[in-house]
């Protein structure tokens, strides 16, 4: 697919850049383009192409007030970062993992399917664009988010007929401040992150705002993120609000909650199920509940826990806050399993570590 191009008018300047990219925080900036495919359906709604692939300056959307994305949600988004490696070249991970992945979100979000190297072109057009934004600290990378949201300007409820595929970008660093510490998680009992028949699967953005509130609550109780449990089945362990859990027992077997539809399949998820393999590492995809979470602890048979997603990478978890319960240790260290899983992954998209699967994808 071809790609018109705009320079912005009015980049940030070197000076600006260079005190952004001392301290990227996560999200916090921008840079100054952004990638843009529009979508309209055929006659009656049957059918449809994209058209008018663009590079645009980064800056607001213009939406009627009637757009459907307001009023009924109807958007998905993914999220993959870049990495510059040593030799200068910028490098992205899994990518076309991600493009099928957006596509099984489209499908279930009644929304178009997108090319997957158009997908992966997008990418590489706003990083051709924007490579300067790439950082290059320690564990610093550009956050690139796209995201597909239904434009059409109609007040009915069907799938909308216009759409508009869109990438930004962001220099990130650690996604939890700071050193890589163990986090405490919170455990909700009040609210679900998905149903059964739901869009647990997708990644939309319905299913993140209603993680929110139980994300206050984790807050509120002093803990980083929270987990949602399925009440329905014997309070199993879904995921995080934003993060897919593993365990290690201490007969070095590696174990994480079995995709059952609730629970959003992540590219970093699927990674480390492979490099474990890799290891000679039996892993279990399977139930899991809060309870053998909290026997497996007590016992020891749970060694180490740690969360991953393509924002925090692999972090690890000391305490599960269950109410006045807590199950771990609060001054606990990050397991040894759990950072050299870690330390391998960021090494293979750092260009550091052999890519032994081919997961790598150079943008620039």
């Amino acid at each position: 697919m071809e790609f018109n191009q705009q320079q912005s008018q009015h980049p940030k300047s070197a000076e600006e850049r260079a005190a952004i990219l001392a301290n990227p925080g996560f999200g916090d900036y921008f840079t100054d383009h952004t990638a843009v495919i529009d979508w309209t359906a055929g006659e009656n709604g049957v059918g449809g192409q994209w058209h008018d692939a663009r590079i645009e300056p980064y800056g607001p959307i213009a939406l009627d007030p009637a757009a459907s994305v307001l009023h009924y949600g109807q958007e998905i988004f993914e999220g993959l970062k870049a990495y510059r490696h040593a030799d200068g070249s910028v490098w992205t991970f899994r990518p076309y993992a991600n493009a099928a992945r957006l596509n099984k979100s489209a499908a279930r979000l009644a929304l178009p399917q997108l090319d997957q190297d158009a997908f992966v072109e997008s990418l590489r057009r706003i990083v051709a664009i924007d490579q300067q934004w790439v950082p290059t600290g320690d564990g610093e990378a550009l956050y690139l988010r796209p995201f597909m949201i239904a434009t059409e300007a109609f007040l009915g409820v069907r799938a909308a007929r216009k759409v508009s595929y869109r990438v930004i970008a962001s220099p990130a660093g650690n996604y939890f401040g700071g050193e890589l510490k163990p986090v405490g998680i919170w455990v909700t009992h009040a609210y679900a992150r998905a149903g059964r028949g739901g869009t647990g699967a997708a990644k939309c953005g319905g299913n993140y705002a209603a993680s929110l509130i139980a994300q206050l609550e984790a807050e509120e109780n002093g803990c980083k993120q929270v987990l949602f449990l399925d009440p329905f089945n014997n309070e199993a362990v879904e995921e995080l609000g934003g993060m897919n859990v593993f365990f290690v027992t201490s007969a070095g077997k590696l174990m994480t909650p079995a995709l059952t539809g609730t629970i959003l399949e992540g590219v970093t998820r699927s990674s480390i199920i492979q490099l474990a393999k890799d290891r000679g590492m039996e892993v279990e995809e399977r139930t899991i509940t809060l309870d053998e979470w909290r026997q497996g602890i007590a016992s020891g048979d749970i060694a180490e826990v740690f969360a991953c997603g393509t924002a925090a990478v692999i972090t690890p978890i000391g305490l599960l806050k269950n109410g006045e319960e807590t199950i771990g240790d609060p001054d606990a260290v990050a397991g040894e399993v759990t950072m050299a899983l870690r330390a391998e992954l960021l090494g293979i998209q750092t260009g550091t570590v052999e890519d032994r699967h081919g997961w790598l994808e150079r943008l620039a």
